[in-house]
């Protein structure tokens, strides 16, 4: 099988997260990606229940279809073997501070001496072009400096909080994805290379700024910052007799469908309030709170049918526990039980983009163990028998 990145090269020496799911959505479209690890391995193998030291949950799903190559890059013969694997790659990815890679005797000129087509990629926590450059990262510190536990607090009413998900790690991922890839295909016509900076700070602006932004997009600005639909209270799941239910009520056409539903169908034309979209969302909170009322009413099951039935779009809210159950996921691939060779079986997660004429590599290969190819990608190398022992005795690769 081969997948729509097929014959690209990446060695990644990122670690934990945001750095292994980039690299992860390139392997699993194809891509070759070697993962060079500390002779400790990467941090996030002892995340997680696990059945086998160094092999916890977190791990293996962000680290699927790739090699795993141990390499101590602070030993000068890890460091030239290295450089060795540098040659036939087009992508290095790393996501520890530059300094920290300048230290190591790693860097983008370094590295375009021993192969012009290279391109490196950077995912870290502030561009080094301003003055937060260098300061250390993780998901956390990035969701509140972008403001997002602002915004939990201004829609909950509540104290400021996290999002319950790595969701600038995630994100900043999928970006370094794209950036990646639109390297790559710059490189073509001339074959040259290049460094790419992939900021946690800046990625997470862009995506908070696009919709939050709002007034103060002009100056003087025309009103607050926050897109008042998102922001209110009411917009959350609404509980039901036995449960809860997710609505969008949006255009003119679901108003005015949902209003006939629960008796009250002259309110659109005689109610201001639901004039327009524009003015709609001035009264979001209040609409939306006549909603909650309306869904408290019946079962989960019972307002499924008649929104359904009405074409105004609903779902019920899962668990996590219920979202492993979701037979839509179980039809279109997206969970599979598989036996992992030395995990035993597991339920792993798919892919989620499909081709027609490239397949993804979702099974392709399990999340691997610490050093489980070294040798073997060391080989294609062109590293002698001997120059691998002599690796193995120093401790600068695994045996």
């Amino acid at each position: 099988m081969r997948g729509a990145l097929n014959g690209l090269r990446i060695l990644d020496l990122s670690s934990v997260l945001m750095g292994p799911f980039a690299t992860q959505l390139m392997a699993d479209m194809g891509a070759d990606v070697i993962k060079i690890e500390p002779p400790a391995g990467d941090t996030v193998r002892g995340i997680g229940p696990m059945r086998n030291p160094q092999m916890g949950s977190n791990f293996l799903h962000v680290n699927r279809n790739k090699r795993s190559v141990v390499l101590d890059l602070k030993k000068p013969d890890g460091l030239q073997a290295f450089f060795k694997l540098v040659e036939t790659a087009d992508v290095v990815v790393y996501n520890i501070r530059p300094q920290a890679m300048l230290r190591l005797g790693i860097d983008y000129d370094k590295l375009k001496a021993i192969n012009p087509r290279i391109i490196y990629a950077g995912l870290y926590g502030y561009s080094e072009k301003g003055p937060y450059a260098g300061k250390p990262a993780y998901d956390d510190l990035i969701q509140g400096v972008a403001a997002v536990p602002d915004l939990m607090s201004r829609a909950s009413g509540g104290e400021p909080r996290y999002a319950p998900l790595t969701l600038a790690d995630r994100t900043v991922g999928l970006m370094a994805c794209n950036a990646i890839l639109a390297a790559v295909i710059a490189r073509g016509p001339t074959g040259e290379g290049q460094s790419v900076e992939v900021p946690m700070f800046e990625t997470m602006a862009q995506y908070v700024l696009g919709e939050h932004m709002a007034g103060a997009s002009y100056q003087p600005p025309l009103g607050p910052t926050g897109y008042a639909r998102l922001l209110v209270k009411e917009r959350r799941p609404y509980k039901t007799t036995d449960g809860y239910l997710c609505v969008l009520i949006y255009t003119d056409k679901h108003w005015a469908t949902f209003l006939e539903l629960i008796g009250q169908g002259h309110l659109f034309a005689q109610d201001p309030r639901f004039a327009s979209i524009g003015v709609r969302t001035q009264h979001i909170n209040d609409l939306y709170g006549m909603v909650a009322q309306a869904m408290a009413t019946a079962s989960t099951d019972e307002w499924m049918v008649r929104l359904n039935r009405a074409d105004i779009p609903c779902m019920p809210m899962h668990t996590v526990e219920s979202l492993l159950q979701d037979p839509h996921l179980w039809a279109v691939g997206m969970l599979q039980e598989v036996e992992h060779p030395t995990e035993g079986a597991m339920l792993e997660i798919g892919v989620p983009v499909s081709f027609s004429a490239t397949p993804n590599l979702s099974q392709q290969r399990p999340g691997p163990q610490l050093g489980q190819h070294s040798a073997e990608v060391l080989r294609e190398a062109g590293l002698s028998p001997q120059a691998i022992d002599a690796l193995q005795q120093s401790g600068a690769t695994s045996r």
